[in-house]
């Protein structure tokens, strides 16, 4: 119990850091809400090592607190809301057991941006912010299969370092 927890913290932290990274980076191509989600790489590896409960907290807690740290109340809402929505579509995908990581990934990376895309439509009471309903599904599917292809490649050596209890 307490190298899972070591591990899980090491995952919230890693994706804080991430979440830092991510600020640091400009995309400046017109459209509100691309970034490239580099953070949920630690989502979809804990998926993987521990299961959906652990992952789900990881989302939160990584919605919560880089929000806390590096945006406002707003970045936190939409943030919880594609985090949500974004782990269960994973989850129902990874019971599934059908699909690879990088779809599971990918799909992920289009809920989330779903998700904020809801909350957004509710906030500014529009239906217009859907308008960049298709560019930021593009930009969910590709980052969310770089994303999964990381996950892939180096998930069997995180399985074979947690499965050991090397620290």
């Amino acid at each position: 119990m307490k190298m899972k927890t070591a591990y899980l913290g090491l995952l919230l932290a890693f994706a804080l850091i991430l979440s830092y990274i991510e600020t640091l980076i400009s995309l400046q191509i017109g459209i509100p809400g691309i970034k490239l989600g580099l953070a949920n790489l630690a989502v979809v590896l804990c998926l993987y090592l521990f299961g959906w409960k652990e992952a789900l907290f990881l989302t939160m807690g990584k919605a919560l607190l880089s929000g806390l740290m590096f945006g406002n109340l707003f970045m936190i809402l939409y943030s919880l809301s594609g985090a949500v929505l974004s782990a269960i579509v994973m989850t129902g995908l990874k019971e599934s057991r059908s699909f690879h990581v990088p779809v599971v990934s990918a799909v992920g990376g289009v809920a989330h941006n779903m998700g904020q895309l809801l909350i957004a439509a509710f906030v500014v009471k529009t239906y217009g912010v859907f308008y960049y309903l298709p560019a930021l599904m593009i930009a969910g599917l590709i980052t969310g299969i770089v994303i999964g292809m990381v996950s892939s490649l180096v998930l069997p050596y995180i399985q074979t370092i947690v499965s050991k209890g090397i620290t």
